[in-house]
C-alpha cells in the first residue's frame, strides 16, 4: 500500500481523503502544519505527498523549497482555482503536478495514481512515460522498445543513464525533479524530433492536457535552465510554436539526422520554429 503524506490544516478535508483513498490502495496520514509535514516529508517513509499552499505556520512554497532541496519526493501542491500565480510558482519551485480546491476527489485519485506510477517506472529502471503514448508505440517509445530500448542515452553532452536515473552535463551531476528527469528522457529518445506537449503531459504526467494548462511549460522551462545552453548559444530545448518541444541533436549524433541536418525530415513539426 502507498503512503501518501497530507499537509493541510483542513482537518475536515484530511478525514474525508482518508477515507476516499483508503479503499484505492492509498494510505494517507494527515498533519496540520508545515513544521510538522517538512518532518514527515522528509523523513523518507512517504511515496508522494499533497501539499497546501495556505497553512497555518508557513508557506506551503517555503515548505516545498525545502523538501526540493533535500528530497526527491513526489509532491503534488494544492492551490485556489483561480490563483494561476500559485499554480505556476509552485511548478517553478519543483512541484509534480496541482491539484486546484475544490476538486474532485477522483480527480485528484488520478493524478496521485499517475505520479505515484511513474516514480515506480522510473524506480525500476523501466521507460518513463509509460502512458498512452508508450502503450500504444508513440512518442514515449522513440529510441526503442523493451529490453531493445538504449540504457544511456547522450547528446550535446547531457547524458542520462536509466539505470541510474541520473543525468549529467559534461560529466556533472544535474539536479532535475522526477519530473524534468522525465521530460528530459522522452526529448532525448526523440532524437530531435518534435514531441507534441499533449504527449508529454500524458507521458510525463500521466494525464491530458487541460485548457490554459501551463504546467508542462513550466517545467521545460525550468529543465531548459538547469541543462544550459549548446555551445552556440541556442538553448538545448527548442520550442515548436503551437506544437511541443525538441532537443537540439546534431547530424552526427541523431540516427534521424538533427534538426539542423541538411536534409529536411518531413513531418517532424520543425516549422515556424521558434527557439
Amino acid at each position: 500500500m502507498d503512503r501518501v503524506l497530507l499537509i493541510d490544516d483542513d482537518k475536515e478535508l484530511c478525514a474525508l481523503l482518508t477515507e476516499y483513498l483508503a479503499p484505492e490502495g492509498l494510505a494517507v496520514e494527515p498533519c496540520h502544519t508545515g513544521g510538522q509535514g517538512l518532518a514527515r516529508a522528509l523523513s523518507g517513509d512517504y511515496d508522494a505527498a499533497l501539499l497546501d499552499v495556505a497553512l497555518p505556520d508557513a508557506s506551503g512554497f517555503d515548505v516545498l523549497g525545502t523538501i526540493r532541496s533535500r528530497s526527491a519526493l513526489p509532491v503534488l501542491m494544492l492551490t485556489g482555482r483561480g490563483d494561476d500565480v500559485d499554480r505556476i510558482v509552485g511548478l517553478e519551485m519543483g512541484a509534480d503536478d496541482y491539484v486546484p480546491k475544490p476538486f474532485v476527489p477522483r480527480e485528484l485519485l488520478a493524478r496521485l495514481r499517475a505520479v505515484l506510477r511513474r516514480t515506480r517506472v522510473q524506480g525500476m529502471g523501466g521507460m518513463v512515460g509509460a502512458g498512452p503514448s508508450a502503450a500504444t508505440g508513440g512518442v514515449g517509445c522513440i529510441g526503442g522498445v523493451g529490453p531493445y530500448r538504449k540504457r544511456n542515452l547522450s547528446f550535446g553532452g547531457i547524458t542520462v543513464d536509466r539505470s541510474a536515473r541520473t543525468a549529467l552535463r559534461n560529466g556533472a551531476p544535474l539536479p532535475l525533479t522526477p519530473v524534468e528527469y522525465a521530460i528530459l528522457v522522452l526529448l532525448l529518445e526523440a532524437e530531435g524530433a518534435t514531441v507534441a506537449r499533449e504527449d508529454i503531459s500524458r507521458g510525463v504526467l500521466g494525464r491530458e492536457i487541460l485548457p490554459f494548462d501551463r504546467s508542462i511549460d513550466v517545467h521545460v522551462s525550468n529543465l531548459r535552465k538547469k541543462l544550459g545552453p549548446c555551445d552556440d548559444g541556442q538553448p538545448r530545448v527548442g520550442t515548436v510554436r503551437g506544437s511541443g518541444y525538441y532537443f537540439r541533436v546534431s547530424p552526427t549524433e541523431s540516427t534521424f539526422g538533427g534538426q539542423d541536418a541538411t536534409e529536411p525530415r518531413l513531418g517532424t513539426g520543425h516549422e515556424n520554429v521558434a527557439g
